[in-house]
């Protein structure tokens, strides 16, 4: 390919066509209209129109969440940057693969401080991967190919450029080049491998803490082999990202939970905990316990480097694919491992299975199969209804913070994929989030599981559903209040004075903004309403809403 003349603007949406980005999520002023004037001359490209900039990156980084893929991002200069800074700090934890774009006023006009001006790049700086204004139209190529690989080299995670004006309408003669992606799918040598498998397997009561990475890399039958192999418990990492493991398998203990007293109780029962593509127990409020027992040996495999050893000693730190790494080291146990090993390690796989997760789910679900109906509707009930209404292959896009730990004991994940939960503690994530995760996987109905107050932060979400018209099916958790700030203010302040925490003078009618939106929906007030109504939904194909009154656990 050789040199040619070319506008600014279409070098840009050339060379998106060339790194493969098939959506460009997107809320323009007049700082993008450059891009705006040739988005049509590029079909390939879908252009997705959210009405408000957090809903456009929240968008972008349920595609890239659900895809693994880079998508684009366009916002209008400093305000627009702002309104997604939120939503640009979940898609750095989810590590969503996303070139992010402002547009900015023509370079050296800054200097009169025109409205809506400030310097872009030190703004998104500390939440991207890289942030960089172009200056020149010449630079596009470099700049472009060297952020679509850094965003998508793991650890993935969004970038940032800022884009001028002039430079859109800057008429250059350049090459645009190719692009560049670093091969990742790197393993230990076999030295390191045979220490490895020679240390599990020295361990009498080995535990796994499966992460994010298992699932992005899908190798859920190969971690599941793994674990039954080394007889080892399996808990899912504190912060649910995604499935981390399947729910099935005999191992599967169930959620860590960012409770630092339970995780450090659970895991006193082992003798080494081998983190798998996982973070090393990410809490939250602070404890005045450690969630890791003093002394418990660690190996932790990762891609994410800072991951590895950044808050407690860990004995094997090893930064590689999780997925290449677990197939050849599985190998090198299964060659070393003698009978004892494997009678020792079935014995404990068969130990685990009185306590494991589908033995606890199933005793739950009886229990709430068997219980009374009320009005407003229990919320465990509630869950568990909605849960078994869900078709095998709907996926689970969950914000729900106060009753997100029932979801996680009544859902079950075969699939990597069949789950995508909040990743950064804040709210605005699944609104927008379930409409990229429907455009990245055409064709699977989505489900929303969300509570009414965080729904509010992008319900303007429900235009771009209508829109585009996607199998999305919302269902609110409705207890008119902030519920869990509630639950904590009593539990951490011993205080049930509860100010700003209540929805209600007026309550909020979701029925009448959804269908403002153009979106259909219910209201529920009988448990017996709930699968019905959900079925009924997912089985339509289009998007609808449904309003569950819940009763809180505390007025």
């Amino acid at each position: 390919m050789g040199r040619k003349q070319i506008t600014g603007r279409d070098a840009f949406m050339q060379l998106l066509v060339q790194e493969g980005v098939t959506h460009v999520f997107g809320n323009p002023g007049t700082t993008e209209l450059a891009l705006m004037e040739v988005v049509p001359n590029y079909p390939q490209i879908k252009y997705v129109l959210g009405l408000q900039e957090s809903i456009v990156l929240g968008m972008a980084d349920g595609f890239g969440r659900a895809t693994g893929q880079l998508s684009a991002v366009n916002l209008h200069c400093t305000p627009g940057l702002g309104h997604a800074m939120g939503a640009l700090y979940t898609a750095k934890f989810s590590g969503s693969p996303i070139l992010v774009t402002a547009g900015q006023y023509e370079i050296g006009y800054g200097l009169t401080e025109p409205l809506l001006y400030e310097p872009l790049v030190r703004i998104a700086e500390p939440l991207v991967k890289w942030s960089v204004e172009v200056e020149r139209a010449e630079d596009l190529p470099r700049i472009v190919h060297r952020a679509a690989k850094i965003a998508l080299s793991p650890p993935s995670g969004p970038v940032f450029i800022s884009l001028p004006g002039s430079v859109l309408d800057e008429v250059t003669e350049t090459e645009l080049g190719h692009p560049s992606r670093v091969e990742s799918n790197v393993q230990p040598t076999p030295a390191i491998l045979h220490r490895l498998a020679q240390r599990i397997l020295s361990s009498r009561s080995p535990a796994i803490l499966a992460g994010q990475e298992l699932a992005r890399h899908d190798c859920f039958d190969l971690a599941g082999d793994f674990a039954t192999a080394i007889g080892a418990a399996v808990y899912q990492e504190s912060v649910a990202y995604n499935s981390r493991f399947p729910t099935s398998h005999p191992a599967n203990m169930g959620e860590i939970t960012r409770n630092q007293h339970k995780a450090r109780e659970l895991l006193s029962r082992h003798d080494l905990l081998l983190c798998l593509g996982a973070d090393l127990l990410r809490m939250s409020p602070k404890a005045s316990v450690e969630p890791l027992p003093e002394g418990l040996p660690v190996i932790h495999i990762s891609e994410r480097d800072w991951e590895l050893g950044k808050n407690y000693p860990t004995e094997m730190a090893v930064r590689a694919n999780v997925a290449s790494t677990l197939e050849a080291l599985l190998s090198v146990i299964r060659k070393l491992q003698t009978r004892n090993d494997i009678d020792q390690a079935q014995t404990r796989l068969e130990t685990l299975q009185a306590m494991n997760w589908t033995n606890r789910r199933n005793n739950l679900a009886n229990t709430l199969a068997a219980s009374d109906s009320k009005s407003p509707i229990d919320a465990d009930l509630a869950i568990y209804h909605v849960v078994q209404a869900l078709t095998p292959e709907t996926i689970v896009v969950d914000e729900n913070p106060t009753y997100a730990n029932t979801l996680f004991k009544l859902l079950p994940a075969e699939l990597p994929d069949r789950y995508f939960g909040l990743t950064s503690g804040g709210l605005g994530f699944a609104m927008a989030g379930a409409i990229g995760i429907s455009l990245g996987k055409p064709g699977r109905p989505v489900v929303a599981t969300i509570g009414d107050g965080s729904s509010l932060y992008s319900i303007q979400s429900l235009w771009t559903a209508a829109h585009l018209k996607l199998p999305i099916t919302y269902v609110i958790f409705n207890n008119r209040s902030y519920q869990i700030i509630k639950d904590r203010l009593l539990a951490m302040r011993k205080t049930d004075r509860f100010i700003g925490m209540d929805l209600s003078e007026p309550y909020i009618d979701f029925i009448s903004v959804a269908n403002g939106f153009g979106i259909n929906a219910m209201r529920i007030t009988d448990a017996s309403q709930i699968g019905p109504a959900i079925a009924t939904a997912i089985a339509s194909g289009k998007p609808s809403l449904v309003d569950i009154a819940i009763e809180p656990s505390l007025s």
